[in-house]
């Protein structure tokens, strides 16, 4: 490892644990540990925290990043209001199932927008425009430019991946807040951050005071590691599983996103292809192609994973009681190499 790495590599021998509801999972070798380790400080890796059944067996940090520090985890926040969408469908709140028209009387005039429902704003196959400029600082209002943004495809064939849509949400789900005396960041604070053990977050309220749903959030890798630790137990206490299956679902625009979620599930198929997504995201949505897109070929289907810019990474694997936080800079680093590393036999 590179000696300007501030490093601290816990490898645990994982003796028997408490019965659970899955087996004691085979633990990584020190050698995988090790390797994956290095890629990561090799490709701009400022953090490294490896855990598994809560037991922390890799912590690494570097470039002058530390423990307590916090860094951007950019869409990584998506996550985080994906899980609040699906709490509050559960808590009967709002309808995911909606038409957006029913919320927002001025996508009724426009055939494509009248079709498009909420669910589809958060799985990006609204056909909504992105609208990039969203992410700007001191706009007068975001969620009205998302909601006068234009369509650009039907409602349910593309994926367009942008903040337009999630500002779309936003302001329904304020109204549907409203009525209770709340706000949609006090109540991801009370039912999502609280009972992962997070408080307030950075969101870059607009001038109206509505948050940037995209991106904002900073974390160090030990709190991100707490969303990763909800994911490796089905959801719980957040959501019902049912809810939870609800990441890896995706849709047919593509199959391998869901609710700020990228999942792994097409990796055992015989047509499998690993993206890099960043890079894909990087194309005009029409030049994309999802199909049977994953992550790794070598890594569990049941991963799922955040996915920031500059490989700002989160990956779970429930069925291995696995958590990774990687944080950085985008020097290179790519998922299938890095995943490739721990997994491959």
């Amino acid at each position: 490892m590179p000696r300007c790495l501030e490093s601290v590599l816990l490898v645990a021998l994982l003796g028997p644990t408490p019965a659970t509801a899955r087996d004691a999972p085979e633990p990584l070798s020190s050698a995988r540990l090790q390797a994956a380790a290095a890629y990561s400080a090799g490709h701009g890796g400022l953090a490294l925290l490896i855990q598994q059944d809560g037991r922390t067996l890799v912590e690494n940090y570097g470039g002058g990043h530390r423990s307590s520090s916090q860094h951007r985890i950019y869409s990584g926040t998506k996550g985080f209001w994906g899980l609040a969408a699906l709490k509050a469908h559960e808590d009967g709140i709002l309808d995911l199932d909606d038409r957006v028209s029913k919320h927002v009387p001025a996508w009724n005039t426009d055939s494509r927008k009248d079709h498009a429902t909420l669910e589809q704003l958060l799985l990006f196959n609204s056909g909504l425009e992105a609208m990039k400029p969203i992410h700007e600082d001191n706009l007068a209002n975001r969620d009205q430019m998302g909601i006068d943004a234009s369509m650009v495809a039907h409602p349910g064939r593309s994926f367009i991946y942008g903040p337009a849509p999630l500002q779309v949400f936003h302001h329904v789900l304020s109204q549907h807040l409203l009525k209770k005396g709340e706000r949609p960041y006090t109540y991801l604070e009370k039912e999502i951050l609280a009972p992962m053990g997070l408080g307030r977050q950075r969101y870059i309220p607009d001038k109206a005071g509505n948050p940037l749903l995209a991106a904002g959030f900073m974390m160090t890798a030990r709190q991100w590691s707490h969303m990763g630790d909800v994911l490796i137990a089905g959801g719980r206490p957040i959501l019902s599983a049912r809810s939870f299956e609800q990441l890896y679902r995706g849709s047919s625009a593509n199959r391998a996103y869901g609710f700020g979620f990228w999942n792994n599930r097409a990796a055992d198929g015989r047509r499998a292809r690993e993206i890099d997504i960043e890079t894909e995201l990087s194309r005009h949505w029409w030049e994309q192609d999802w199909k049977n897109a994953c992550l790794c070929r070598d890594a569990p289907e049941d991963l799922l994973a955040c996915i920031g810019s500059n490989s700002q990474r989160l990956y779970a694997v429930p069925s291995l009681g696995l958590v990774i936080v990687r944080q950085g800079t985008d020097r290179g680093f790519s998922d299938a190499a890095f995943l490739r590393l721990l997994f491959l036999e």
